[in-house]
């Protein structure tokens, strides 16, 4: 199985520093809907695994949350792909949960939900604790520098950027993956 997880805000929607807290603030990043459509076409199955603190803090409800999700997968759906899963946690930073990241309980909910192993698999994300959960989780960390990408590299010793592609968007970093593995005709 081709298996890719992505982060969701920052990565394929637009973040904000006040939380995405309803469909209508929900808004994709310039080429993020292709990039996934096109993983999706050349095979890969489509995995996103999101903090949703917001729910814990009360600024939404799951209720809006699943019509962020229902958005997000209509879009990649009208330009022919799939995502095929996605995985949130909805606990805060002190609720001491297993599926925060950068702990790995939402890459763990993935491989049972796929049977599979996540080992060596590209892990899509902007910040630091995207980073750390693909490490830890054995994935292969790709940072972009929309979201707090940027950031992200600003505040990142150079051991802890180790081993971690960088690309400008998530587009520009499909359109190489897919370049370097073009999929069977």
């Amino acid at each position: 199985m081709k298996l890719i997880i992505l982060d969701r805000d920052g990565v394929i929607n637009e973040d904000s520093d006040d939380y995405v807290k309803s469909v209508d603030e929900w808004e994709p990043i310039p080429g993020s809907i292709e990039a996934i459509a096109d993983l999706s076409k050349a095979g890969y199955t489509v995995a996103v695994a999101t903090n949703q603190s917001g729910i814990s803090r009360g600024l939404f409800d799951e209720f809006e949350l699943a019509a962020m999700h229902q958005k997000m997968c209509s879009l990649v759906e009208e330009e022919g792909g799939q995502i095929s899963g996605v995985f949130f946690c909805p606990h805060g930073p002190d609720d001491d949960c297993d599926c925060r990241k950068p702990k790995t309980g939402l890459i763990e909910q993935i491989e049972c939900e796929f049977g599979t192993t996540v080992q060596n698999l590209p892990f899509v994300g902007d910040s630091a604790k995207d980073l750390m959960c693909a490490k830890l989780a054995g994935c292969t960390p790709v940072l972009v520098l929309t979201g707090k990408g940027e950031i992200t590299i600003a505040e990142s010793s150079a051991s802890e950027l180790d081993g971690v592609s960088v690309f400008n968007n998530l587009k520009e970093y499909v359109d190489s993956l897919l370049q370097a593995n073009p999929p069977p005709c």
